[in-house]
């Protein structure tokens, strides 16, 4: 099993497929097999790598609010 810094560099790619304006989950960005197969200790990890990479790049990605359930919403900015 892949640990969750590759996961990370998974993630990051995936984003760029995804369109100016959408609204995405971190698990929108796995196939929902995969994402199942990450033990929840590794998603909850990648979750935080996830955010702290988008607050410390220069990316294009943006934070906001969080889902009901307390998942990270984020959205694609013009790059």
């Amino acid at each position: 099993m892949l640990d969750a810094n590759k996961f990370l560099d998974i993630a990051i790619k995936e984003t760029q497929r995804l369109n100016q304006g959408e609204v995405f989950l971190i698990r929108d960005l796995f196939k929902g097999y995969e994402w199942n197969r990450i033990s929840r200790r590794e998603r909850l990890l990648l979750g935080t790598l996830f955010l702290n990479y988008i607050n410390t790049s220069n990316s294009h990605i943006k934070a906001i609010e969080k889902s009901s359930s307390g998942q990270q919403k984020y959205r694609v900015e013009a790059k």
